[in-house]
């Protein structure tokens, strides 16, 4: 499995966009529907599986989804990197704005959305 440092894989996809000339086309907007399409791909892959197919993919089936899901993590670093969002903080502030929202004794077990509780 490879490890890295999150900001070292920002330089990394940065670099790759310069010295392409491709930072000119990375606005935040144009990063964002990149990041739709992609995640797009990812759910086609599962457009037609049923639940356990999904949870049982081959291994080239599973190959080309993991491709699919670095294609979204690319794009969502080079999004958090022009926006300058420190992405590790914003997880873990979504962390805590869920726990608080979803509180175990009221949601365990359920699928209803926050708003959806008494």
């Amino acid at each position: 499995m490879a490890t890295c440092d999150l900001s070292m894989l920002q330089k990394e996809l940065l670099e790759f966009a310069r010295v392409r000339d491709w930072e000119q086309f990375h606005a935040p907007k144009n990063l964002a529907m990149a990041l739709s399409v992609e995640a797009s791909e990812l759910l086609e892959h599962f457009q037609w599986l049923t639940e356990q197919q999904s949870k049982s993919l081959n291994s080239k089936k599973k190959h080309a989804v993991s491709l699919e899901m670095a294609d979204v993590f690319i794009y969502l670093m080079r999004l958090a990197s022009e926006l300058e969002v420190d992405l590790l903080a914003a997880v873990e502030e979504k962390i805590k704005i869920n726990n608080d929202k979803y509180p175990v004794e009221k949601v365990r077990g359920s699928s209803k959305k926050y708003n959806e509780y008494d």
